[in-house]
């Protein structure tokens, strides 16, 4: 499982800066390209660094498996009321999330880690530390008053 494994993640601003350097550099015309963040971690390191940002004693890893997609099946009630009290634009919260994909994620049980090698070569250095990119979103959450 992820738990212990080596895997990265990208967050928006990183992908989208990638874009950008994919678009307007000649050299990179026409090619695909991998992205993520640029770092890698364990689940089990950044558990602690989430609940430590929320200043909670981080829980216990689960004996037995809470899939994401059965916990969430129900949240497009709680979502319409969140699009509704803040005016947001997209009210299916099945294009916004994907709790399958999430629980593909974590329950791989292999280590994943993105090369980036090729678009570096070429000269994209961007890099988004993956903690710092949680926390930017739970600040910008919790400006929003939807997390305290």
């Amino acid at each position: 499982m992820q738990w212990d494994s080596l895997t990265d993640m990208t967050d928006a601003r990183q992908l989208a800066k990638q874009q950008m350097w994919a678009a307007t550099t000649p050299a990179a015309a026409n090619q695909a390209f991998n992205v993520t963040n640029g770092d890698v971690f364990r689940w089990k390191w950044m558990w602690s660094r989430i609940a430590e940002y929320f200043g909670l004693p981080p829980a216990d890893y689960p004996t037995t498996l809470s899939p994401l997609e059965k916990q969430m099946a129900d949240d497009q009630v709680a979502w319409t009321k969140i699009v509704a009290e803040h005016g947001l634009k997209e009210s299916d919260i099945g294009r916004l999330v994907s709790p399958w994909h999430t629980d593909a994620d974590l329950g791989r049980p292999i280590e994943v880690v993105t090369d980036m090698s090729k678009s570096r070569a070429m000269g994209f250095t961007a890099y988004q530390a993956s903690d710092q990119a949680f926390f930017d979103v739970f600040d910008k959450l919790r400006d929003m008053n939807l997390i305290p």
